[in-house]
């Protein structure tokens, strides 16, 4: 007689229900503050850039599959969040057209080309961001907030002239910069979302910031201990950054202890960049630098094995 508490399956034993699906809907979900945000202050530009960017992505990743005779994916909305992700990391005022094409980038060159999702190296919204940047660094680097042009909290910083924004717009968002980067209200909002349907940990995003804060304060731009580390995490793309694309699962190690040291690194990266560096920003290269590191860590920073005695 078969007693089915006997019956063997193939691993893996422990299962979710969790699936790609899922996930990445719930990472929509809590992007949509930041949208929210993005359309009240850069209004009507910013419609048109995200649902460029979303449309662009999928119809790039729909199309390439058909091509190459692939399982299409699309389904599984993590097309939609690359799309979603770019649109954060460029300005309102970017032309369409490299709006498209940096979804394409994305998508076939980082994504597909490397076998598809879990198989990319790198982030794919930054590496298109980086791409970008790049190639049409003016158009990249133009700001405008009410309909006018403005330098970013961290270009005034950067530079020593101009009036910074104050804390309170820095916050909610009424400042320059890219479309989903400037409110950081509506991004903890989404943090606060995320770790409660436990899609990401709080590891990499607090040790992250918190690298940065404390090293901005330590370090400072203008001598030891002249930094306002408060200031600058809630500005540029600190938040966005940690938040949603460090802890992306593909890009970032497998354990905590891992995720603590790739957070440390980006912290550390993002800092120098932005106070030595000769751009004002560095949290796209920080990811997308760490990203490369992520099997080094994966290979020293292993979990110990189930029964091991040292």
């Amino acid at each position: 007689m078969n007693d089915p508490i006997l019956t063997l399956s193939s691993s893996p034993h422990i299962r979710s229900n969790n699936t790609v699906q899922s996930i990445m809907r719930d990472v929509i979900i809590a992007l949509i503050p930041a949208i929210c945000a993005g359309l009240y202050f850069f209004k009507f530009k910013a419609a048109l850039v995200i649902l460029t960017a979303v449309l662009s992505a999928v119809i790039s990743e729909f199309v390439w599959q058909k091509l190459t005779h692939r399982d299409v994916t699309v389904n599984d909305l993590s097309a939609v969040v690359t799309g979603l992700l770019l649109a954060f990391n460029v300005p309102p005022t970017l032309p369409l057209w490299m709006v498209a094409l940096g979804s394409i980038f994305a998508i076939i060159i980082v994504k597909q080309l490397f076998g598809g999702i879990g198989q990319n190296v790198v982030n794919p919204a930054l590496a298109a961001r980086a791409f970008l940047l790049a190639s049409w660094p003016v158009a990249m680097t133009t700001w405008s907030i009410d309909g006018t042009t403005s330098a970013t909290p961290l270009a005034i910083l950067k530079s020593g002239h101009g009036d910074l924004p104050s804390m309170f717009n820095i916050f909610i968002g009424h400042i320059g910069g890219c479309i989903g980067e400037t409110s950081a209200l509506a991004l903890l909002i989404g943090f606060a979302y995320l770790l409660y349907r436990k899609v990401i940990s709080w590891h990499i995003p607090v040790f992250y910031v918190g690298t940065v804060f404390l090293l901005t304060t330590l370090i400072g731009r203008n001598g030891f201990m002249t930094g306002n580390g408060i200031y600058e995490i809630f500005t540029g793309g600190l938040m966005l950054g940690a938040i949603f694309m460090a802890t992306d699962y593909t890009t970032s190690p497998m354990t905590k202890k891992g995720q603590v040291v790739f957070a440390i690194g980006c912290g550390v990266v993002a800092t120098v960049i932005r106070i030595f560096g000769g751009y004002p920003e560095g949290v796209s290269y920080s990811i997308l630098i760490m990203n490369l590191f992520v099997p080094l860590i994966d290979k020293f920073i292993t979990p110990r094995k189930f029964g091991e005695v040292k």
